[in-house]
């Protein structure tokens, strides 16, 4: 019975992640390419086209999350991305580079410490967990999509019928 409605606290806040972060990125896409070229790990021809389809993918791993349509697939793309993000935070923090990971906006060098990394991998973690819930937990009310709703419990109808 407190299954779904954990998974509709997961989906809306791992939806509330996704929308702003996309968003924050989407409406700077100049600061976005400094933020993806700091990370010093693609070529420079690539850096423009990821700067572009970042936001644009987190926007939509939001909005599916937000109605609740295909939510299992939704969270294992989000999990995927965590991931990747996760490694290429622990890849700056192993190669000793200082940058800001513009994970929320910004981005770029900043005098950052072991301890930054640190809380953004945790805080990525976090969302992981949320990510991985909702794989095994796809169902929760006021979603759309036909393998993400969750029906009322048999004690909710009983307690509604009364």
């Amino acid at each position: 019975m407190w299954k779904p409605l954990v998974s509709l606290l997961a989906r809306l806040g791992l939806a509330a992640v996704w929308l702003v972060s996309g968003g924050i990125k989407f409406a700077d896409p100049t600061q976005t390419v400094v933020a993806v070229r700091a990370y010093q790990l693609l070529p420079e021809g690539l850096v423009r086209p990821v700067a572009a389809t970042m936001p644009m993918f987190e926007i939509a791993l939001g909005l599916l999350l937000l109605i609740g349509l295909a939510v299992r697939w939704t969270a294992v793309a989000s999990a995927a991305m965590l991931l990747v993000l996760i490694a290429v935070i622990v890849s700056v923090w192993a190669r000793g580079l200082s940058i800001d990971c513009g994970c929320f906006g910004g981005g770029g060098t900043a005098d950052v410490d072991g301890w930054d990394y640190a809380r953004e991998i945790a805080r990525d973690v976090g969302f992981l967990v949320l990510a991985v819930w909702l794989i095994v937990h796809p169902r929760s009310p006021g979603a759309l999509g036909p393998g993400s709703r969750s029906a009322l419990s048999v004690p909710a109808q009983q307690e509604m019928a009364e």
